[in-house]
């Protein structure tokens, strides 16, 4: 049964996306609530078109959403996968018509991750591989004359040591990362020897797939950029096993004709950055509970 504030949210996001000219269902609609930046709604609307509802949290999420609908521009007709095609772009709603596919991961009810695929198909890995090659492919230059930001080697690097600068002043850290990051931060072998087009977050909840594991479609471009190619094989060496990993590797320098060098252990190193990404991400919120979850995670020890 629904709950009256369930109904109350439906109406109130039905009555949205009228305001700007789409009527939807309002008994269509389900959420997804785990986004930190958007509240996601799946909805029908009346001719029977299946849509995607995005409702940005805070302010500064809308300020983002025309860098987002730059790089869609651009990668929509460079890509082998579908990419979202706005109709709607307000700095309250984003809406587009579903794509194709069914996402490889999403959240229960708890919040805990549901898989819907196999992590180790190696069709999946090939399938991986050869799109982060067709996004690293596209031109730095024509990304930079269509307003994409980017970045050049020398830029990441000096981008992740200010990171840390203003984590590092705003929360105490732990000696013990501390330390592991500004070793990061001096070894010229695990920065970016060139930097590409990069999705950024480039995880199965962000990619809808046909049942053979193939990539019909990428969601979410918010964080996409010229930058660390490392970046869009991070994910996949967090949630693979080794061989799985080379399995997509493989298939990107087939594509490719190259690897980014030392990959393995850059990976690592990004992702034992995170607590660095969600420390500023909870400075830019200023919400107590993730402020509190970030200096949990900086400095476990509560020293």
């Amino acid at each position: 049964m629904t709950t009256p504030d369930a109904s109350d949210r439906s109406a109130e996001t039905a009555a949205l996306a009228a305001r700007h000219g789409l009527s939807i269902d309002p008994g269509s609609l389900r959420f997804v609530e785990a986004g930190l930046d958007y509240r996601v709604a799946f909805a029908t609307a009346e001719d029977g078109q299946e849509w995607v509802l995005r409702i940005p949290r805070r302010a500064d999420v809308s300020e983002k959403i025309a860098g987002e609908e730059r790089i869609l521009r651009l990668v929509r007709s460079r890509l082998s996968a579908a990419v979202p095609d706005w109709r709607i772009r307000g700095r309250d709603l984003i809406a587009y018509p579903s794509l194709p596919g069914e996402p490889g991961l999403t959240l229960d009810a708890d919040g805990q991750p549901v898989w819907h695929f196999d992590r180790e198909d190696p069709d999946y890995a090939r399938s991986l591989g050869r799109l982060v090659a067709e996004l690293h492919g596209i031109d730095a230059a024509r990304a930079q004359e269509a307003g994409v930001p980017v970045q050049s080697a020398e830029a990441v690097r000096r981008e992740w040591a200010e990171r840390l600068e203003r984590v590092s002043e705003a929360f105490p850290i732990d000696a013990a990362l501390l330390g592991r990051w500004r070793a990061w931060l001096t070894d010229d072998g695990l920065w970016p020897e060139y930097t590409a087009l990069t999705h950024g977050e480039l995880y199965p909840a962000h990619l809808l797939l046909a049942p053979d594991g193939g990539i019909l479609s990428v969601l979410d471009w918010t964080t996409a950029g010229v930058g660390d190619p490392a970046l869009d094989f991070m994910y996949h060496h967090m949630l693979s096993t080794p061989e799985t990993f080379r399995t997509a590797t493989a298939a990107y320098e087939e594509a490719a004709g190259r690897l980014p060098r030392r990959l393995v252990e850059r990976c690592e190193a990004l992702q034992a950055a995170g607590p660095l990404n969600y420390a500023e991400y909870a400075l830019t919120t200023g919400e107590p509970e993730h402020l509190a979850a970030a200096r949990a995670q900086l400095d476990p020890a509560g020293e």
